[in-house]
């Protein structure tokens, strides 16, 4: 008689979420709450623009709750071609580097990348030159390299079609989903699916190429509010530059004042 297998359980990740530490609308604590509460997801990754604050306190948050939800801290890193992914993170990563720099800068972490919204018009997104020289790297390198295929922002879905296509055809990097979520209420809008249930899990399922980028049904304009929207792009134009030349610059000033005469 031959034994019945037991039902491989997948994991749900949504791997790419904002929180008020860059461009996002609801503070770290809050998002680990409510994806803890209100989704079925596993993990989530917080991404915040060239900080790594959120991801820090995110990560603390669940330990202190004891939430039921992984968290995996990362920043979406502005290299001068676009925008990265770094998962799995200690500490940041420098921004405005090359995608060759910034990849070994995470290797020496022992994390990984991934590209988000590929191909896109709208917003800072790696073109089709700019992801080969990503596969390419990654290989040398020895670092994982995914691919974000689901993204339910109107900047990303403009072109996932042929993010799919090329992926499938030439790339051949293992997808992955993330919400892009700088509301609560679309955490979860896109997702990851993975073998397992844990962080280590869906690193294994990343280097095995054994995940699925999903997109589900996010809330609409009439429930986030215009209101809310207008305010969240306003952050959103500073969030970069308020990381990468503000903070820098004033850790310089107080450590010229705080040096002795």
């Amino acid at each position: 008689m031959i034994a019945e297998r037991e039902p491989i359980t997948l994991g749900r990740a949504d791997l790419q979420i904002h929180t008020t530490r860059s461009d996002g609308t609801a503070s770290p604590e809050e998002i680990v709450h409510y994806a803890d509460e209100q989704t079925d997801l596993s993990l989530i990754a917080i991404t915040d623009h060239d900080d790594f604050q959120g991801a820090e306190e995110a990560r603390n948050a669940a330990a202190r709750t004891n939430a039921g939800i992984g968290v995996i801290p990362g920043i979406e890193v502005t290299t001068r071609n676009g925008h990265l992914l770094a998962l799995y993170l200690d500490e940041p990563v420098p921004s405005f580097r090359s995608i060759e720099a910034t990849m070994e800068a995470v290797m020496k972490q022992g994390g990984l990348v991934i590209i988000p919204h590929p191909l896109s018009w709208l917003t800072a997104s790696y073109g089709a030159r700019s992801v080969e020289r990503v596969r390419r790297h990654a290989a040398e390198i020895g670092v994982i390299a995914g691919i974000e295929l689901a993204n339910p922002t109107p900047a990303a879905r403009m072109r996932q079609r042929p993010a799919r296509r090329l992926n499938r055809e030439r790339w051949h990097l293992p997808e992955t989903g993330g919400s892009d979520a700088h509301f609560l209420e679309l955490i979860g809008s896109a997702l990851t699916r993975f073998p397992g249930q844990t962080a280590d899990d869906l690193r294994t399922a990343l280097t095995n190429s054994l995940t699925i980028a999903e997109q589900r049904r996010g809330a609409g304009l009439r429930t986030i509010g215009v209101r809310r929207l207008v305010a969240q792009q306003g952050r959103g134009l500073s969030a970069t530059p308020r990381a990468t030349v503000a903070r820098p610059l004033r850790r310089h000033v107080s450590r010229m004042f705080a040096r002795p005469s």
